[in-house]
C-alpha cells in the first residue's frame, strides 16, 4: 500500500534546462496564464495571452501567425454586439466602446506582443479543448463567440491530423533557438459533458504526442496529470471543482521548476519568492517605525537582488 495515498507522477526534466536568460512567452488556455503570472512574479521576463484566454489549438497558432507578421487589425475586422466593439480573436476584456480606442488597444498589443514573441527564447502553449467555433457567413475560426447567439456558429471537435497539419506550418516559423512546451489544461469543460470532454482531452494529447515525434525538440510538461492523476481530490479545485484551486497551481508550479530549469536558475527562483513575501507583507500598522524599518529593509533585498542578478524583472 502506499503510505502517501497519492500517484505521484514522473516527470523527466528538460534535457536542456532553462535560465534566467531565456524570455519566455505563454499562450493558451487560464493554466498559461497561472505559468505565466507565477514566471513574472519569479523575476522572468514574459509575454502572457495578448489577446486574452485562448482555448483551443488552432486560435493559438493562429494568433502566433498573427504576430510572428505583426499584422495589425483592420477595421473591417471588428463587429458591433452587446453595445461594445469585438474581435473573433480577442477575448471579451479587450473589447470597447468606442471603436476608435478598441482597434488602437487591440493593435497596441499586437505590436507589443510580436516584439516580445520575436525575442523569447521559450514558448508555452496550453491546449484546453479540441472543441472549435466557425462562424458560418464568414467561415471564420473564432476564439470567442462574445454571446452571439449559437446557431450563428458551427461546432465541431478538432481531429489529431488537423492539430499536427496546422502545427507542422507553423513550428518551423518560429525563431530557430526558441524552445517549444506543450501542455494540457487540466482545466475540464464540464458543460461539454465528462465524456464528451474526455475525448477532447485525448485528442490534445494524441496530437502533442504526435508533434513530439515530428518535432523532437520541443518539451511537454504533464500539468494535466499532476492535478487529475496525482492530486486528484477535490479539496484541490475551487468551489466550482472543476478549476485547479491556488493551492494546487502552487504545486504544479513547484514542480514545473524542477522540471524546467537548471539548478542555479532554482535557487535564484527560492530568492526572489522570499522577496516577493516581503514585499507583499502588509502591516496594521504602516506609520510605525517597526514598518517603515521593513520597507527599508525590503528595497535594500531588491538593491542586492538586481546588482547580483542584474536580468532579473522586479
Amino acid at each position: 500500500m502506499n503510505p502517501t495515498f497519492t500517484t505521484p507522477v514522473t516527470i523527466a526534466p528538460l534535457q536542456e534546462p532553462l535560465g534566467y536568460h531565456q524570455q519566455w512567452f505563454a499562450l493558451g488556455s487560464c493554466f498559461s496564464e497561472h505559468m505565466g503570472r507565477r514566471l513574472h512574479h519569479a523575476g522572468f521576463r514574459v509575454g502572457i495571452n495578448p489577446f486574452g484566454v485562448l482555448f483551443n489549438p488552432l486560435s493559438i497558432s493562429r494568433s502566433i501567425t498573427r504576430l510572428l507578421h505583426a499584422r495589425p487589425v483592420m477595421e473591417e475586422e471588428l463587429f458591433f454586439y452587446g453595445s461594445v466593439w469585438n474581435h473573433f480573436q480577442f477575448s471579451n476584456l479587450h473589447s470597447g466602446i468606442d471603436k476608435e480606442q478598441t482597434l488602437n488597444h487591440m493593435n497596441e498589443r499586437i505590436a507589443n506582443a510580436s516584439g516580445l514573441l520575436q525575442t523569447a527564447g521559450v514558448l508555452l502553449l496550453t491546449f484546453g479543448t479540441s472543441w472549435i467555433y466557425e462562424h458560418k457567413e464568414t467561415k471564420e475560426l473564432v476564439a470567442n463567440c462574445h454571446k452571439l447567439p449559437g446557431a450563428q456558429f458551427i461546432r465541431r471537435r478538432l481531429t489529431v491530423d488537423e492539430i499536427v497539419n496546422e502545427y507542422a506550418q507553423v513550428l518551423p516559423g518560429l525563431p530557430k533557438e526558441m524552445k517549444v512546451i506543450f501542455t494540457v489544461s487540466p482545466v475540464r469543460h464540464w458543460k461539454d459533458g465528462a465524456h464528451e470532454n474526455t475525448l477532447s482531452k485525448s485528442v490534445l494529447h494524441l496530437a502533442i504526442d504526435e508533434l513530439q515525434r515530428v518535432f523532437p525538440s520541443t518539451g511537454y510538461f504533464p500539468a494535466y496529470e499532476l492535478v487529475i492523476d496525482e492530486l486528484r481530490d477535490y479539496r484541490f479545485f475551487n468551489d466550482d471543482m472543476v478549476h485547479p484551486s491556488d493551492l494546487a497551481v502552487d504545486y504544479v508550479w513547484q514542480q514545473f521548476i524542477n522540471y524546467g530549469f537548471t539548478t542555479d536558475t532554482r535557487t535564484i527562483i527560492r530568492e526572489v519568492e522570499h522577496f516577493r513575501r516581503m514585499e507583499q507583507h502588509r502591516s496594521l500598522h504602516p506609520d510605525s517605525d517597526e514598518n517603515q524599518a521593513f520597507i527599508r529593509k525590503t528595497e535594500l533585498q531588491k538593491e542586492v537582488l538586481l546588482k547580483r542578478y542584474p536580468y532579473l524583472k522586479l
